[in-house]
């Protein structure tokens, strides 16, 4: 009886001097295929940017946070609110809603809102903003502590 055993692979490959490297060609050639950025990722997006933002106390009213937690525990989906966006031939228009902390300028504030929100759009989504409107809803005040006397 003859055995015929499979020949074992060697624990390495030797590849071609060539492999890796990439051509003129091939680096001016786009690959085929489409993208596709849903809303939520860019609504997600803007509302990460205007987090980053030192003044911002919170994403929506009183009762649109409400609702989206309660759409988040339920659902178990990932809800922006306070964020909405539109998208046209001009680009994209992004809605945001804010509670901003006391004592922030309110006008300094939205600009740097605004700012965020565009370059995080046009650099990691690579579509233009159009408009970044800003609405403050309310001011956040931390309660300090009262001291009524009593030990």
């Amino acid at each position: 009886m003859n055995s015929i055993s499979p020949e074992q692979p060697s624990p390495s490959t030797t590849l071609p001097a060539s492999a890796g490297a990439v051509s003129d060609a091939s680096a001016e050639r786009v690959g085929e295929g489409e993208t596709t950025i849903k809303d939520g990722v860019i609504a997600k997006v803007a509302s990460l940017a205007v987090r980053e933002v030192d003044g911002v106390h919170a994403l929506g009213s009183v009762p649109t946070r409400a609702l989206g937690a309660i759409l988040d525990a339920v659902t178990s989906t990932d809800v922006n609110p306070g964020v909405s966006i539109e998208l046209d031939d001009d680009g994209v228009t992004v809605q945001i809603v804010l509670v901003a902390g006391y004592p922030v300028p309110l006008t300094d504030l939205a600009g740097q809102v605004r700012s965020s929100v565009t370059r995080a759009i046009e650099g990691l989504v690579g579509m233009p903003v159009s408009a970044v409107n800003v609405t403050i809803t309310d001011i956040y005040v931390a309660e300090e502590q009262v001291d009524n006397g009593v030990d």
